[in-house]
């Protein structure tokens, strides 16, 4: 790994080395094979997940891991309801898991907020991390072709 980066900072797009360069073929070929890949964590409302599950089908992510979470929001007050008082701190939501390579990240981001959105307060949040791997465990195919 530490090779690729070790190429890629000595090769100078803008220079012109010719191209039979030896340096320009191998910088060529090994900056083709690098797929930048992002995981989106999202959390979102429990009731638009089936809007923005449909909406990252219709940008063709088509696979993405969720499960149910409880968190503590900003909201310091109850709610009361025949005369009892609930806490509204803790609030259910949805977290959503997706990895997708890097021409994907706008779309995705775009698709939940376009229909997780309520435009009230506590709609949720969408953080983006570097994925340095992926490796597909049936056939030990690595990169971002794994993805599909």
């Amino acid at each position: 790994m530490y090779f690729i980066y070790i190429i890629i900072i000595h090769f100078n797009p803008y220079k012109n080395y010719g191209n039979n360069s030896a340096l320009y073929n191998l910088a060529l070929s090994i900056t083709n094979h690098i797929t930048i890949m992002k995981k989106i964590e999202a959390i979102i409302r429990k009731s638009k997940f089936a809007d923005v599950r449909d909406a990252l089908h219709a940008v063709e992510v088509n696979f993405f891991s969720y499960w149910d979470v409880t968190g503590i929001g900003n909201e310091k007050q109850g709610h009361v309801y025949r005369g009892i008082s609930y806490s509204t701190s803790d609030i259910q939501r949805r977290f959503i898991s997706i990895v997708v390579n890097d021409d994907f990240v706008e779309r995705t981001i775009k698709a939940i907020v376009d229909a997780g959105a309520t435009d009230k307060v506590g709609d949720g949040k969408i953080f983006i991390l570097p994925v340095e791997e992926a490796i597909r465990v049936r056939t030990g195919e690595r990169g971002g072709s794994t993805l599909n």
